[in-house]
């Protein structure tokens, strides 16, 4: 297309007018402007600009509508790449966790499987450990109210008064499978244990004094006297009979020393 009044030229090309500039003013005088509106400082001719080529958009609406549409499903294909290479990434590191997780518990087994082995290489001394510790139970149960009645007759022995000798003595103890019976007497505290004992003297005895004596013995309750008789003429003299109830202090506790307790 061409402009009014303007000769045809090729496309693309731009019509460029030359004038000569006015003669540089005197004193006083503006100095002549050029057509953008800036002074001419050259002194010669000035490019004036007539005008470009025109140009119109013949593409209808849709064919740019389309390229829009065509533009943002790239980006949205884009976002998708995107988002499948992230996934992609964390699959591939959720899967190298898990290996290295089975690789773990593999040895882990394995390292149970050669300590089983070896336990039972010592399957023996196993037993005679439980078997060991089983008879040590049982010595604490069945020791448990077991009385030093050696040591405890050398004290009966030792409290006696001077001239009184033992004639007999009867003994009569708890067990581990059957509690003592306690007495239903009032003002009698709780034994585990009772020694009778028969004593002769040739004069009265005193048995309070004997009574006061016998509290040094380990585990001493209380002692009741139960008799005193007068011997027949042929012997004379006097008879004694005494009980004495011991608690739980009579007790020895030698396996359970053995055990620390």
């Amino acid at each position: 297309m061409t402009s009014a009044g303007v000769n045809a030229r090729p496309a693309g090309s731009r019509r460029t007018l030359f004038r000569r500039a006015p003669a540089v003013p005197s004193q006083g005088q503006p100095a002549p402007r050029t057509r953008s509106g800036g002074p001419d400082r050259r002194g010669g001719r000035v490019a004036v600009t007539v005008g470009y080529e025109p140009r119109v958009h013949l593409l209808p609406v849709e064919v740019l509508i389309e390229r829009r549409q065509r533009a943002g499903i790239r980006r949205a294909w884009l976002v998708v790449a995107l988002v499948a290479a992230v996934a992609l990434l964390g699959t591939g590191a959720a899967y190298a966790t898990a290996a290295n997780a089975e690789s773990d518990l593999t040895i882990a087994q394995e390292h149970t499987v050669s300590l089983l082995k070896q336990e039972q290489g010592f399957a023996e001394v196993k037993t005679v450990q439980s078997q060991s510790a089983l008879i040590t139970s049982a010595q604490q149960v069945g020791g448990s109210t077991e009385i030093d009645w050696g040591t405890t007759l050398e004290g009966i022995q030792a409290s006696l008064p001077s001239g009184v000798a033992i004639t007999g003595v009867q003994v009569d103890s708890a067990t581990p499978l059957q509690a003592f019976s306690q007495s239903t007497a009032p003002l009698q505290g709780p034994r585990v244990a009772t020694v009778t004992v028969t004593a002769t003297t040739a004069v009265l005895p005193s048995v309070s004094d004997w009574i006061t004596a016998l509290e040094q013995i380990p585990g001493f309750v209380d002692a009741n006297a139960n008799s005193v008789t007068l011997g027949t003429d042929d012997t004379g003299g006097y008879t004694a009979n005494l009980t004495i109830h011991l608690d739980t202090g009579a007790y020895d506790g030698k396996y359970a020393a053995e055990k620390g307790e």
